[in-house]
Formats: structure tokens, sequence, C-alpha cells
């Protein structure tokens, strides 16, 4: 007989997901059943799928780099673990859309408190803070690092390969600047966009155009479209907003400010940085949406 789970369908700017409760870590999703799951043809559709784990229940996970950081989550007290799966089944650090679902759907069932203080998610990429925000939900991605060397990257549409720009914020995103809304318009992201070199782990890519003007009233405003890493072109990305708001930052050299606008085709997400006990952190804020609730059977 197949295993009936319960599920709940929620998205952050139109970034999809599939919430599965599994606090005691009860269930053993292969990647197959995660990608049935995602399918929007055969399944329930999905960018990907959110496992709401305790940290404790993680410590048994599949690979000893998911023990470590569930491990690290229960000594800083974060009780619960996101285990964030991209729509292919494959295993990823770090959701900025997911965590805000999956801290809305912590404090909707009652599961966290989320208003008296900062909550602490435990994910692959390490312990995120979430709070509440005029937006919604806000969550400190941590610091970032700015790679080197660019990644030339080409795509559909295109016209010629472009320089990109490797940033990460706890998962890898490759930055591409366009010129123009046509060339982000002209852009076909069925295809997989190809990079040279090839990042070990792959990468998101984003593809930015800056506003005219840049920023109005201290404040930066970007447009971006993505592609991600093991799911394809999704309608908003939010680490790739936080990469992107940080790419431009970069460029636009020391008198580029710290707060960002990005506009996707799923919405708006706001982005800012933020001295955190010395160090200097990208933190993301955005709405997150519970759609619907229900049961299904597993593959």
């Amino acid at each position: 007989m197949p295993q009936t789970v319960a599920f709940t369908k929620g998205h952050g700017t139109g970034n999809d997901f599939v919430v599965i409760p599994d606090p005691d870590g009860v269930l053993e999703l292969n990647d197959d059943q995660v990608a049935v799951l995602c399918d929007r043809r055969f399944g329930i559709g999905a960018d990907g799928t959110l496992r709401v784990i305790r940290s404790a229940a993680m410590e048994r996970g599949e690979d000893a780099g998911t023990r470590a950081s569930a491990g690290a989550a229960v000594a800083a007290g974060a009780e619960w673990f996101m285990d964030y799966r991209n729509a292919d089944g494959s295993r990823a650090e770090m959701c900025g859309n997911g965590i805000r679902v999956f801290a809305r759907y912590l404090a909707d069932t009652g599961l966290a408190v989320v208003d008296e203080q900062p909550l602490l998610i435990g994910t692959r990429a390490g312990v995120k803070t979430v709070t509440r925000s005029d937006l919604g939900f806000e969550a400190d991605l941590g610091t970032w690092r700015v790679e080197p060397d660019d990644v030339l990257v080409r795509a559909r549409g295109l016209g010629v390969p472009r320089p990109g720009l490797a940033i990460d914020v706890g998962n890898p995103h490759i930055v591409v600047a366009l010129s123009n809304a046509d060339e982000l318009e002209a852009l076909d992201l069925t295809a997989r966009p190809q990079m040279q070199p090839e990042p070990p782990r792959g990468a998101n890519i984003e593809f930015v155009v800056p506003s005219d003007p840049l920023v109005r009233e201290g404040v930066g405003s970007i447009r971006m479209r993505v592609f991600e890493r093991g799911v394809g072109e999704t309608l908003s990305c939010g680490t790739g907003v936080a990469a992107a708001a940080l790419a431009v930052r970069h460029w636009a050299g020391q008198a580029a400010p710290d707060r960002w606008s990005v506009e996707v085709p799923g919405g708006t997400l706001g982005v800012r940085m933020l001295r955190v006990r010395g160090d200097l952190h990208v933190l993301l804020s955005g709405p997150a949406t519970l759609v619907y609730s229900g049961e299904v059977a597993l593959a």
C-alpha cells in the first residue's frame, strides 16, 4: 500500500513548495518521490519540497554534512531544521523564499513562535534567523563570499556569452548583468544556461538589469530573472535575489546603498546589508503564503 502523507502548499513571490511535516524524521523520501511530488502534471507541482523536521531527528540524516549541520543547529538551540530539496530531488544548502514559507508554516501551525523573539532554523548552510517584517518575514542569510574569477555564461537569446560574478550566500550563484529590459525579456530560460568553467556544485544563474535611476531615496532597484539549479526558471529565488543585489552593489562601488528592492516575475523582495557582531550580513525580506493543505499517496 502506498504511504499517505500530509502536506501544505506554500509559496514566496511565486517560488512554490510542498511543505511536508515530519517532526520525528520517520519519512524516507527518495529523489524520485520528491520529483513526482513536484511534477506540475503528475504531482502537486512545486519548485521544491520543505520537510519540517526537528534538528535532533535530522542528526540521523543521510550524509555526514547534513548530520553536522543538524548537530550545529541543536547546539545553537534551533529546534527545527529545513530539509530543502529541489524539484529534481537533489538536496540544496539553502532557500531564501523557502525559509520564509517554512517560518510561516511553523508559526501558523503553532510549532514555533516568531513574534516574541527571532526564530532560529537549521539548514545545510548553517543556522538562520527569521523575524517578522513589513513585507512578511525577514531572513538573515549570514555573510557572503565574492569569488575572484568571472564565469562565462551562454544562454539562449543572449546573443554573445557574458561574464558572470560568482557569489556564495550559503549556496552558489552566478550573476550576469544585462544592459536593458529588452535583453532580459529576450532570454529563453527553458534551456539551462552553460557556464565556463562549470562550478563544481553547479549554481543558480541570475540575469539582472539595473533600474534607471539605479538608486532612489537611498534604495537601489533592479529587475531579475533566474535559472535555478535542479529546477529551471522560477518566478523567484530568494538567495538569488540577495546575490543579485550584492553583485550590483559590488559593481557600483563604495557609494552603493545597503538597501535594495528587487523585482522578479513573482513580485518584489527587499534586501539589506547589516552589521551583526562585527560581520556584514545580507538579509532578505518578503511575503510567505500558505495556499492549501491535503494528503497525498507517495509513489
